[in-house]
Protein backbone atom coordinates (compact mmCIF):
# COMPACT_ATOMS: atom_id res chain seq x y z
CA UNK A 1 0.00 0.00 0.00
CA UNK A 2 1.17 3.51 -0.80
CA UNK A 3 1.25 5.52 2.38
CA UNK A 4 0.39 9.22 2.15
CA UNK A 5 1.84 11.73 4.58
CA UNK A 6 -0.62 14.24 5.99
CA UNK A 7 2.28 16.71 6.17
CA UNK A 8 5.39 17.00 4.02
CA UNK A 9 7.31 18.33 7.04
CA UNK A 10 9.00 15.65 9.12
CA UNK A 11 9.11 18.14 11.99
CA UNK A 12 5.34 17.75 12.28
CA UNK A 13 5.91 14.09 13.16
CA UNK A 14 8.15 14.80 16.14
CA UNK A 15 5.97 17.42 17.84
CA UNK A 16 4.70 17.07 21.38
CA UNK A 17 0.93 17.07 21.86
CA UNK A 18 -1.47 16.60 24.77
CA UNK A 19 -1.57 12.86 24.07
CA UNK A 20 2.08 12.51 23.04
CA UNK A 21 3.46 14.10 26.22
CA UNK A 22 7.09 13.05 26.11
CA UNK A 23 8.22 15.84 28.44
CA UNK A 24 6.30 14.18 31.29
CA UNK A 25 8.58 12.92 34.06
CA UNK A 26 7.38 9.32 33.72
CA UNK A 27 8.09 9.29 29.99
CA UNK A 28 11.51 10.88 30.49
CA UNK A 29 12.41 8.27 33.07
CA UNK A 30 11.39 5.42 30.77
CA UNK A 31 13.28 7.01 27.88
CA UNK A 32 16.43 7.11 29.99
CA UNK A 33 15.91 3.47 30.90
CA UNK A 34 15.30 2.23 27.35
CA UNK A 35 17.65 4.28 25.21
CA UNK A 36 21.28 5.38 25.08
CA UNK A 37 23.19 7.52 22.64
CA UNK A 38 25.03 4.70 20.88
CA UNK A 39 21.83 3.05 19.64
CA UNK A 40 20.73 3.54 16.04
CA UNK A 41 17.26 4.80 15.18
CA UNK A 42 16.27 1.29 14.14
CA UNK A 43 17.51 -0.17 17.41
CA UNK A 44 15.60 2.44 19.38
CA UNK A 45 12.42 1.81 17.41
CA UNK A 46 12.71 -1.95 17.94
CA UNK A 47 13.23 -1.51 21.68
CA UNK A 48 10.33 0.93 22.03
CA UNK A 49 8.04 -1.26 19.93
CA UNK A 50 8.79 -4.37 21.99
CA UNK A 51 8.24 -2.47 25.23
CA UNK A 52 4.84 -1.07 24.25
CA UNK A 53 3.70 -4.32 22.63
CA UNK A 54 4.80 -6.65 25.42
CA UNK A 55 4.92 -4.64 28.65
CA UNK A 56 1.80 -2.52 28.23
CA UNK A 57 -1.34 -4.65 28.34
CA UNK A 58 -4.14 -4.21 25.83
CA UNK A 59 -7.06 -3.30 28.07
CA UNK A 60 -9.56 -5.50 26.26
CA UNK A 61 -7.28 -8.53 26.45
CA UNK A 62 -7.06 -8.24 30.24
CA UNK A 63 -10.66 -7.05 30.57
CA UNK A 64 -9.35 -3.92 32.22
CA UNK A 65 -11.47 -1.13 33.63
CA UNK A 66 -9.34 1.97 33.09
CA UNK A 67 -9.56 4.18 30.02
CA UNK A 68 -6.13 5.69 29.35
CA UNK A 69 -5.32 8.28 26.70
CA UNK A 70 -2.15 10.31 27.27
CA UNK A 71 1.13 8.46 26.83
CA UNK A 72 2.03 9.19 30.44
CA UNK A 73 -1.28 7.69 31.63
CA UNK A 74 -0.71 4.56 29.55
CA UNK A 75 2.74 4.17 31.04
CA UNK A 76 1.53 4.80 34.59
CA UNK A 77 -1.36 2.32 34.36
CA UNK A 78 0.54 -0.14 32.13
CA UNK A 79 -2.53 -0.63 29.96
CA UNK A 80 -4.50 0.91 27.12
CA UNK A 81 -6.36 0.04 23.96
CA UNK A 82 -4.64 0.39 20.58
CA UNK A 83 -5.33 4.13 20.40
CA UNK A 84 -3.62 4.75 23.72
CA UNK A 85 -0.73 2.39 23.02
CA UNK A 86 -0.05 4.20 19.75
CA UNK A 87 0.25 7.43 21.75
CA UNK A 88 2.90 5.86 23.98
CA UNK A 89 4.96 4.44 21.13
CA UNK A 90 4.88 7.79 19.36
CA UNK A 91 5.88 9.54 22.56
CA UNK A 92 8.90 7.32 23.15
CA UNK A 93 10.14 7.65 19.57
CA UNK A 94 9.41 11.35 19.15
CA UNK A 95 11.42 11.99 22.30
CA UNK A 96 14.38 10.71 20.29
CA UNK A 97 13.62 12.85 17.26
CA UNK A 98 12.35 9.85 15.30
CA UNK A 99 9.36 10.90 13.15
CA UNK A 100 6.32 8.87 14.16
CA UNK A 101 2.78 9.19 12.85
CA UNK A 102 -0.59 7.57 13.34
CA UNK A 103 -2.25 5.13 10.94
CA UNK A 104 -5.65 3.46 11.05
CA UNK A 105 -7.53 0.43 9.82
CA UNK A 106 -11.24 -0.32 9.64
CA UNK A 107 -11.73 -3.81 11.03
CA UNK A 108 -14.54 -6.03 12.14
CA UNK A 109 -14.95 -5.58 15.87
CA UNK A 110 -15.23 -9.25 16.82
CA UNK A 111 -14.00 -11.01 13.67
CA UNK A 112 -17.27 -10.96 11.71
CA UNK A 113 -19.22 -8.13 10.06
CA UNK A 114 -22.34 -9.04 12.06
CA UNK A 115 -20.69 -7.65 15.19
CA UNK A 116 -19.99 -4.35 13.49
CA UNK A 117 -16.79 -2.49 12.74
CA UNK A 118 -14.22 -0.45 14.61
CA UNK A 119 -11.24 1.75 13.89
CA UNK A 120 -7.90 0.25 14.87
CA UNK A 121 -4.80 2.39 15.46
CA UNK A 122 -1.17 1.70 14.74
CA UNK A 123 1.93 3.78 14.02
CA UNK A 124 4.14 4.63 11.08
CA UNK A 125 7.80 5.38 11.75
CA UNK A 126 10.14 7.20 9.37
CA UNK A 127 13.67 5.83 9.27
CA UNK A 128 16.07 8.36 7.83
CA UNK A 129 18.69 5.66 7.28
CA UNK A 130 16.23 3.78 5.07
CA UNK A 131 14.47 6.83 3.63
CA UNK A 132 11.08 5.22 4.16
CA UNK A 133 8.07 4.94 6.42
CA UNK A 134 7.36 1.62 8.13
CA UNK A 135 4.06 0.73 9.78
CA UNK A 136 4.33 -0.93 13.19
CA UNK A 137 1.51 -2.26 15.34
CA UNK A 138 2.25 -2.45 19.06
CA UNK A 139 -1.31 -3.47 19.96
CA UNK A 140 -0.09 -6.55 21.83
CA UNK A 141 0.09 -10.15 20.73
CA UNK A 142 -2.22 -13.00 21.71
CA UNK A 143 -3.55 -16.17 20.13
CA UNK A 144 -4.14 -15.36 16.47
CA UNK A 145 -2.35 -12.00 16.68
CA UNK A 146 1.40 -11.93 16.07
CA UNK A 147 2.63 -8.46 15.15
CA UNK A 148 6.39 -8.15 14.78
CA UNK A 149 8.98 -5.43 14.30
CA UNK A 150 9.88 -5.61 10.63
CA UNK A 151 11.42 -2.99 8.35
CA UNK A 152 11.27 -5.12 5.21
CA UNK A 153 7.83 -6.72 5.14
CA UNK A 154 4.87 -5.56 7.21
CA UNK A 155 3.95 -7.91 10.04
CA UNK A 156 0.91 -6.21 11.50
CA UNK A 157 -1.58 -7.48 14.04
CA UNK A 158 -4.45 -7.54 11.55
CA UNK A 159 -4.14 -8.01 7.80
CA UNK A 160 -7.25 -6.41 6.32
CA UNK A 161 -9.79 -8.70 4.67
CA UNK A 162 -11.49 -7.09 1.68
CA UNK A 163 -14.21 -9.72 1.65
CA UNK A 164 -15.33 -8.37 5.03
CA UNK A 165 -15.03 -4.75 3.85
CA UNK A 166 -12.06 -4.12 6.10
CA UNK A 167 -9.62 -1.49 4.89
CA UNK A 168 -6.32 0.26 5.48
CA UNK A 169 -6.43 4.05 5.54
CA UNK A 170 -3.35 5.30 3.67
CA UNK A 171 -2.86 8.57 5.54
CA UNK A 172 -0.02 8.93 8.06
CA UNK A 173 -1.46 11.49 10.48
CA UNK A 174 0.70 13.90 12.45
CA UNK A 175 -1.66 13.71 15.44
CA UNK A 176 -4.06 11.08 16.79
CA UNK A 177 -7.35 11.23 14.91
CA UNK A 178 -9.98 13.37 16.68
CA UNK A 179 -12.53 10.54 16.58
CA UNK A 180 -10.25 8.27 18.59
CA UNK A 181 -9.44 10.98 21.12
CA UNK A 182 -13.11 11.86 21.54
CA UNK A 183 -14.12 8.34 22.52
CA UNK A 184 -11.26 7.99 25.02
CA UNK A 185 -12.25 11.25 26.67
CA UNK A 186 -15.98 10.60 26.72
CA UNK A 187 -16.17 7.17 28.35
CA UNK A 188 -14.94 5.88 31.68
CA UNK A 189 -16.16 2.27 31.40
CA UNK A 190 -13.53 0.55 29.28
CA UNK A 191 -15.48 -2.57 28.40
CA UNK A 192 -18.64 -0.68 27.46
CA UNK A 193 -16.62 1.75 25.36
CA UNK A 194 -14.81 -1.03 23.54
CA UNK A 195 -17.92 -3.08 22.77
CA UNK A 196 -20.32 -0.32 21.82
CA UNK A 197 -18.70 3.06 21.21
CA UNK A 198 -15.53 2.77 19.14
CA UNK A 199 -15.77 4.73 15.87
CA UNK A 200 -16.63 2.59 12.86
CA UNK A 201 -14.98 4.78 10.23
CA UNK A 202 -12.83 7.89 9.87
Amino acid sequence: MNLICESERLDDYVQETDEVDFSHALIRAKVNELFHSSQTEIEKAKIAFAFVRDKIAHSWDIQGEKVTCKASEVLAEKEGICYAKSHLLASLLRSQGIPTGFCYQRLTLLDTPEAGYCIHALNAVYFRSLNKWVRLDARGNKKGVQAQFSIAEEKLAFPTRKEFEEKDYPIIYTKPHPKTIAVLKKYTDLLEMYKYHLPESL
